[in-house]
């Protein structure tokens, strides 16, 4: 039977090695999505826009929500809750899918010259296909209401690599985890809903009392959307250690999943 590697190198190298059938499965993935429909690719575009004026009005609207540290406007409101929700969607996509990778491509199973491995990266490129078109709407909705957007929103893919690995490592075990456990896509979405709300994407952090700060400061999440929120609307520079941090603990989940799908993806074939 054969061994696959585990090392960190192949983690990428795999990437590398495939990377024109993850650029044409992942360009699969996005048409696929909207083939039939009559707006098509448009809905990757209304959808956020969509959300976003929902949560706007419940919150701003409804609950009165001000954020903290600005000037308490309904669009600030919604941009500084919209640059939260761009990183949130990036995770959720992902996460939200990756148990049923493998289960939704047992044709590629039984071909024993196909990467296996490389199915989350086209998960991962099909999520950030949208939030590219999300930030690009930010970006539109800044200018008009704002004026030029500040320099350090080039800081932006520097913040959301480390949530890239983040999400590979979770996507390569949940993937893996789904194929013996058919209940993992049960928990998880679950989990999502959790996140969402302990997340802080409708509240600054300053918004919680000290004793139950703590809570968001061990979620992986917490990092990336205020350091987005940050350079994206705020207009200050990375907390690069921080964001040092972020990095190497990120990569370390990324390897760890990337192990524990190499480890078992030799029984998948028995077990479907």
């Amino acid at each position: 039977m054969r061994n696959y590697s585990v090392s960190p190198y192949e983690m990428i190298a795999s990437l590398w090695r495939n990377r024109s059938l993850v650029v044409a499965l992942t360009k699969r993935e996005v048409v696929g999505r909207y083939r039939g429909s009559f707006l098509g690719i448009f809905w990757s575009l209304f959808h956020p826009l969509f959300m976003l004026a929902v949560y706007t009005f419940v919150f701003s609207v409804v609950f009165k929500a001000r954020w903290g540290g600005g000037t308490g406007t309904k669009t600030e409101f919604a941009l500084v809750l919209f640059a939260g929700l761009i990183v949130f969607n990036l995770f959720a996509e992902c996460f939200g899918r990756a148990p049923s990778l493998i289960l939704s491509n047992v044709n590629y199973v039984k071909k024993v010259i196909f990467p296996l491995e490389i199915l989350p990266w086209v998960a991962l490129g099909a999520a950030l296909f949208h939030a590219t078109i999300s930030v690009f709407v930010w970006i539109v909705a800044y200018c008009l209401l704002y004026g030029l957007p500040h320099y350090t929103v080039f800081y932006l893919p520097l913040i959301l690599l480390p949530l890239c690995f983040f999400i590979m490592g979770l996507s390569w075990a949940l993937a893996s985890l789904g194929v013996y456990l058919r209940d993992v896509s049960q928990i998880v979405g679950l989990l999502t809903t959790v996140l969402m709300f302990l997340s802080p994407i409708f509240y600054p952090i300053t918004a919680l009392p000290d004793a139950y700060r703590h809570v968001l400061l061990i979620n992986p999440l917490m990092p990336a959307i205020e350091q987005t929120r940050a350079v994206l609307f705020w207009g200050d520079s990375p907390n690069w250690m921080l964001l040092g941090v972020y990095y190497g603990a990120m990569l370390c989940v990324a390897w760890l999943g990337f192990v524990w799908f190499q480890k078992t993806r030799k029984g998948f074939a028995d077990v479907l």
